[in-house]
């Protein structure tokens, strides 16, 4: 068995700006939350989030044959050659579950709450997945309203898929061509088939912004203060 400083990782990372069922499957030689905030940059507009590792010495060759498993699939890369695939994370974890199945020096960790929790099985993910559920709920943020962040009737906000300036009309909808929406059903509406998710539903605060910032990033620092 090759020595443990030879170890590596094989990561699957998922964004909340992307589509539910895009992740990025990747490798790594340091630990994968100094990788993650490495991919953190402009061109992504909120952070990685760490959704399962692989650690292992044949972390370079595990990383391959997982992109291998998925490609036979379908085309499901996003771009060739590129980490990112339009597959649902739990799909991934199941791949890299039956492959750690086969490794002597595998551990294989689920996050929860940006925790790893070591899996030693399927079931085990399972339950990792149902607690990580769990507490995402327990976490829900009562629905937002444009006073939470100081923005009032008559101010205007970007949809920034679309660079499209939009009214603030009353304390939750927006007024566009003559007409209201909340943030989720615009964004459900006017989200370029790219940006678009397989359930249809959007957390609409993180697609519009004011002043260089999302009414999520608004909302997130207002309630630090």
């Amino acid at each position: 068995m090759s020595n443990e400083n030879n170890q590596g990782y094989v990561y699957i990372l998922t964004n909340p700006s992307f589509r539910e069922d895009w992740v990025k499957i990747g490798k790594s030689s340091r630990p994968v939350d100094v990788r993650s905030k490495e991919l953190d940059n402009t061109a992504v507009p909120l952070p990685f989030e760490i959704y399962a590792t692989l650690k292992t010495a044949k972390y370079d060759k595990v990383e391959k044959q997982i992109h291998k498993q998925i490609d036979r699939l379908t085309d499901l890369r996003i771009r060739q050659n590129r980490e990112f695939f339009n597959i649902a994370p739990s799909v991934a974890l199941d791949i890299m579950r039956d492959i750690a199945d086969l490794l002597e020096d595998a551990e294989l960790a689920v996050y929860v709450d940006g925790k790893p929790v070591v899996s030693g099985s399927k079931e085990e993910d399972k339950k990792i997945k149902a607690a990580n559920d769990e507490s995402n709920r327990k976490k829900a943020k009562p629905a937002f309203k444009f006073h939470m962040v100081g923005l009032k009737v008559g101010d205007t906000i970007i949809f920034d898929a679309l660079n499209l300036p939009v009214k603030v009309a009353s304390d939750d909808k927006i007024e566009y061509e003559g007409r209201l929406w909340s943030l989720s059903a615009f964004a459900a509406e006017f989200l370029p088939e790219s940006m678009q998710n397989t359930s249809g539903a959007y957390q609409g605060p993180k697609y519009f912004s004011y002043e260089g910032k999302t009414m999520w990033q608004m909302r997130l620092e207002s309630e630090k203060e």
